[in-house]
């Protein structure tokens, strides 16, 4: 191991911006299309990873909602779940608010009771087994009506009291923030945090109106704000978080190559940036490949990844005195680690 992925295997941070199904490693979609008796379009494991080539979103997105197809019953949401916290652990992950998309199961009937059931025990488990502390967060698939929208919120309705917020995901480009502006609405006046996927494949007018029209507290992406200047005051000033994922920006060709990615515009601006890792079991590695591949390609310094580890708490729904606590065990661990 490195001196890099030691210190970020050590460092705490939390992770804000990670689909659960895109966490479905190629082993774990066969053996559970094995077991549930569904056909898998792919020949063995290394055929599957080869067709990892995407030119844009919606390559990855039929990939994607292909491979779910295997995830049937409570047990196997449980295991896809537990693999991630149980690999998450490994990066240095303390807290994690991950992302579930119900519509993805439910319009092949499966039970939203099944899904939920099934990602919640895991998540109890990861903190028995790794004191580590999750919130589920539901996405609306922004490719699909805002009345379908409004009906997976209904078959949530039984599980609220367990579930952290909203989110908003899926093809980004023709799917406006407007669409699902009444949805969002009612949500909050359910109790639920509101995050959205914007400014990705979107335009930064997304991000704007994600902010204004759905009352997001948190932008998933938002990488394409530096195109409008104003809008980077407002991220800055009124420090509302980014959660980055650089190297699924690369993968799904949002940048040509690691280089040429906003990071380094958005941190120098002053904007509140996480890292994330997305869909890693797609996109080539989980949140400390993420922080190792901009450590690398923009010369970071320890400081300056404690700063975004900090950043994913400061970012997070967690309560402000765990908050606190959290930033000071980073702070502690940069001062144990020393100068870069």
């Amino acid at each position: 191991m490195s001196a890099l992925e030691t210190f970020l295997a050590g460092l705490p941070k939390a992770e804000l911006h990670l689909h659960i199904e895109g966490t479905l490693e190629p082993e774990m979609l066969f053996a559970l299309a094995a077991r549930n008796g569904i056909e898998v379009p792919y020949s063995s494991v290394e055929a599957l990873r080869a067709a990892y080539r995407f030119r844009e979103l919606q390559d990855f997105l039929n990939l994607y909602y292909g491979g779910v197809a295997a995830v049937i019953e409570e047990q196997d949401f449980y295991e896809l779940a537990s693999a991630y916290f149980d690999r998450a652990r490994q990066d240095g992950v303390r807290h994690a608010e991950i992302f579930f998309d119900p519509q993805a199961h439910t319009e092949r009937g499966v039970a939203f009771a099944t899904l939920f059931e099934g990602l919640h025990r895991a998540a109890v488990d990861a903190g028995t087994r790794h004191g580590m502390s999750v919130q589920l967060i539901m996405c609306f698939l922004r490719d699909k009506s805002e009345e379908a929208a409004f009906e997976t919120l209904d078959q949530a309705r039984p599980f609220l009291d367990r579930i952290a917020g909203v989110g908003l995901d899926s093809a980004e480009r023709g799917n406006p923030p407007s669409k699902f502006a009444a949805v969002f609405e009612k949500a909050r006046a359910l109790g639920l945090r509101a995050v959205a996927h914007a400014g990705e494949e979107g335009p930064a007018d997304y991000v704007r109106d994600s902010l204004d029209l759905l009352k997001a507290e948190r932008i998933d992406h938002g990488v394409r704000s530096p195109e409008d200047p104003a809008l980077m005051r407002r991220l800055a000033e009124e420090q509302v978080p980014l959660t980055v994922c650089p190297l699924s920006n690369v993968r799904l060709c949002i940048f040509d190559d690691m280089r040429s990615h906003a990071l380094p515009q958005l941190m120098a601006a002053g904007v509140l940036v996480t890292i994330n890792s997305d869909d890693p079991a797609y996109f080539g590695g989980y949140v400390n490949a993420n922080y190792a591949a901009i450590a690398e390609t923009f010369a970071l310094s320890e400081t300056d990844l404690c700063a975004l580890a900090a950043n994913s708490f400061k970012a997070s729904f967690l309560a402000e005195e765990e908050k606190r606590a959290w930033l000071a065990e980073v702070e502690a661990y940069s001062r144990r680690s020393g100068p870069a």
